[in-house]
This record gives C-alpha cells, sequence and structure tokens, in this order.
C-alpha cells in the first residue's frame, strides 16, 4: 500500500501520526491473515475471528517479549515514601537508574538480603497462636513490613570507610579482605525491591529526591483505558519488519488447537514460524556497519575502513 497525497498532507502539515509507516495495527494484522489464510479451499477453514484474534494478541506478546524489543522508559522522581507503583503495562524490567546533575544513569541492583514480608497486625502468644485474631479483618496486614522499614532507614556506605568493613564483616561477605566482595553492599547508587504482590518497587533511602530511570518490557497490548480490560485492536501495533512473523505464529496456534490439523502441516508451520521469527530479530537488530566499526575501534583493533 502506498502513501496518498491526502497521508502526506496529515503528516507533515497536519502534525501527525508520525512514525505510522513503520508498523501496522493488531486490527490490520487479523484483516489481512482473515484474507489470506482463511476460507474455503484454504489453510483456515471454518475459523472464527474470535480464534484469530486470541492468536494474534498472543502471538504480538510473545514477540514483544524477546523479538520485537517493545520496551518503554518511564522518569520519576522518587519520593520520599521511596515507594513506586509498577506501569499499568509493566511485565518485567530492563534496568533501573537514577539520573545525575550530567543526565549520566547510574544503576541501581536490586537487593537479596532483605524482603517486605507480610506484617500481620496481632500478635503472637506464647503458644504461638495470634493473640485475640476474631475477624479475618483483624488480621489485616500493614503495606510496609518492619523488615523493609529497617533497611530502608540504612544510608549508602562508602565503600572506601571503615563503616564499610563493619558491614562486610557483620554479614559475613568478607574478612579482612575486599575479593570477592558483594555488590549490593560495595556501590553508593543505591537498591531495590520489587514487591510483586502489591505491585510496587521499594528503593532504599539514599534514592529519595533522584531522578528515576525504569525501562521496562511490555506486552505490546493496548488497552481502550487503564481501568478497562478490553483490548483496542487498532492502538496495538506489530513493526512491519515482522509482519509475517505474526502471521505465522496466528496460523500456526489456530491450526494447532484444531484436533483434524495435519501433523505434517503443523511441523512445517513450526519451523516456518520460527524462522521467519528469527528473521524479524536480524531485522529488528538494526546493525549499521558504520557502528560496528566505531564499536570495535573502541576496543583498539586496528580497522581498515
Amino acid at each position: 500500500m502506498g502513501v496518498t497525497i491526502d497521508r502526506y498532507h496529515e503528516y507533515y502539515v497536519d502534525g501527525g501520526p508520525h512514525g505510522s509507516y513503520t508498523k501496522l495495527s493488531l486490527e490490520e494484522i487479523i484483516d489481512s491473515f482473515s484474507a489470506t489464510y482463511v476460507g474455503k479451499g484454504k489453510l483456515c477453514e471454518n475459523v472464527i475471528l474470535a480464534d484469530i484474534t486470541f492468536h494474534a494478541i498472543r502471538g504480538l506478546q510473545e514477540l514483544s517479549y524477546d523479538t520485537l524489543k517493545c520496551t518503554k522508559d518511564w522518569e520519576v522522581v522518587v519520593p520520599s515514601t521511596l515507594v513506586m507503583i509498577m506501569p499499568v503495562d509493566y511485565v518485567n524490567y530492563v534496568s533501573v537508574s537514577w539520573s545525575d546533575s550530567n543526565g549520566i544513569q547510574r544503576v541501581l541492583y536490586p537487593t537479596s538480603k532483605t524482603s517486605n514480608p507480610r506484617d500481620i497486625t496481632p500478635t503472637l502468644t506464647d503458644a504461638g497462636a495470634f493473640a485475640n485474631p476474631g475477624t479475618d479483618t483483624d488480621l489485616a496486614d500493614d503495606e510496609l513490613s518492619t523488615t523493609w522499614d529497617n533497611y530502608k532507614a540504612q544510608t549508602a556506605l562508602d565503600i572506601g570507610s571503615v563503616d564499610s568493613d563493619h558491614m562486610d564483616d557483620e554479614y559475613g561477605e568478607l574478612v579482612g579482605g575486599r575479593y570477592g566482595i558483594d555488590p549490593q553492599r560495595a556501590q553508593a547508587n543505591g537498591s531495590f525491591y520489587i514487591d510483586e504482590s502489591t505491585g510496587k518497587f521499594h528503593f532504599s533511602s539514599n534514592v529519595a529526591g533522584k531522578t528515576l530511570v525504569l525501562r521496562y518490557i511490555s506486552d505490546g497490548i493496548i488497552s481502550t483505558s487503564a481501568a478497562s480490560s478490553t483490548i483496542n485492536l487498532a492502538g496495538s501495533y506489530v513493526p512491519k519488519l515482522a509482519e509475517e512473523a505474526i502471521y505465522k505464529h496466528i496460523l500456526y496456534g489456530v491450526l494447532s488447537a484444531r484436533k483434524d490439523s495435519n501433523p505434517n502441516m503443523l511441523t512445517l508451520i513450526k519451523k516456518e514460524r520460527f524462522a521467519e521469527t528469527r528473521k524479524a530479530k536480524l531485522r529488528l537488530s538494526n546493525v549499521k556497519l558504520e557502528e560496528l566499526t566505531q564499536i570495535l575501534r573502541g576496543q583498539s583493533k586496528i580497522i581498515k575502513h
């Protein structure tokens, strides 16, 4: 499909949507798949639209994790509470850092030596039972546990100070040396903990007030609103470089769910799905000769150009 005069005017004069020519909406993908693969005498006969839509969504999700590199960046100032909720489309984090006055990102590392356990309000008796538990509401837990409160109250330690040696000994990391030191205790950038049960990030005290940069993976699916689970097919996009890959994902998903599918045909389509996914990953890697040469030059290699 080419670019019409009206689209030129809309793009350059009216101001958008910029970059739209590089991608296709999931709605367009579903329509094109239905026209190509569904119908009498074609690979997918008697297939309903709901099945195609389901496998199109699943295909986009799977491709987003490893192939499409569907990452997003959040920049936010860490509040005094040291807590930040996960983005609505968050799946996993790529990196967590804070930006200094020069715009350099200082990496934060997850801590494995603490957590935010459920802090049950009632106390325990000597027999190990809850004291006057009453109803279920009396077993309500506090959002922040004593364990995490104690951890976030600590300040960052200078790795060259005497105090840091004391902490190393206290936590059994070192005895009189720096060899093998745990990076969690040996850097002053700060640390974070992800509470999956509440969907929140918790940060150490030295991150308060800093500009946090969260890079995370999304599944590429856009809802009609933040409070809705309805998927916006027209607002969820697939790069054109991965168009054939998602067709093969849909095709394999639809046929593998049918009990009358030919096993040999399924094996062939599965191989094609793998090949197209690999091709899409290579295309989207976007490696340029000049950039590769620059990287090699940075490794003190003699490169003839």
